[in-house]
């Protein structure tokens, strides 16, 4: 067992890590919250009954631990830590401080928009964009069928460029 968990950890951890970087936007807490992740799937790996993949079954534990966290630090604000900046840092004009910070706004202010989208809204777009899951995938995660995963999708996508132009944000 704890091979197949070290197989799946090294297979998967990249992924989930990428996953909750474009959820959280802070390198710092994604990886504690991708280790909160695996720590989770080990404790629940059990449960899985192979109706998906793993890396569906794995996505879901990282998407409900970054709601946990939301919930429990109602006042976390996402903002870069200087670890993340330095690392985004670099010679080119576009990689210019000024470039930084107004991309890390823009993502702060899609972030805020996202945790006000309604559930469904919400999870369809971290399932497809930020775990980059397809649309079976995305479905077999929130329980319901393919064709509703593109609908939903769709109007997840269509609300959330109107609140974006209306400026319904931070």
């Amino acid at each position: 067992m704890n091979e197949q968990y070290e197989a799946i950890y090294r297979k998967y951890y990249n992924r989930i890590f990428l996953f909750l970087n474009k959820l959280c936007g802070n390198r710092t807490l994604a990886e504690d919250l991708t280790q909160e992740t695996f720590y989770q799937t080990f404790l629940s790996v059990d449960r899985f009954r192979g109706e998906s993949d793993i890396y569906t079954f794995i996505a879901a534990i990282a998407k409900y631990t970054y709601l946990k966290y939301l919930r429990k630090n109602k006042h976390y604000a996402n903002t870069v830590s200087l670890t993340d900046l330095e690392e985004m840092l670099c010679d080119s004009e576009e990689c210019s401080p000024c470039f930084v910070f107004e991309y890390e706004y823009e993502q702060a202010n899609i972030r805020s928009l996202l945790e006000k989208l309604p559930d469904k809204y919400r999870d369809v777009i971290m399932y497809r964009i930020y775990a980059d899951m397809s649309y079976a995938q995305t479905a077999q995660a929130m329980g319901i069928t393919e064709n509703s995963a593109k609908v939903l999708f769709f109007r997840a996508k269509k609300r959330l460029l109107e609140d974006l132009q209306n400026g319904d944000y931070l």
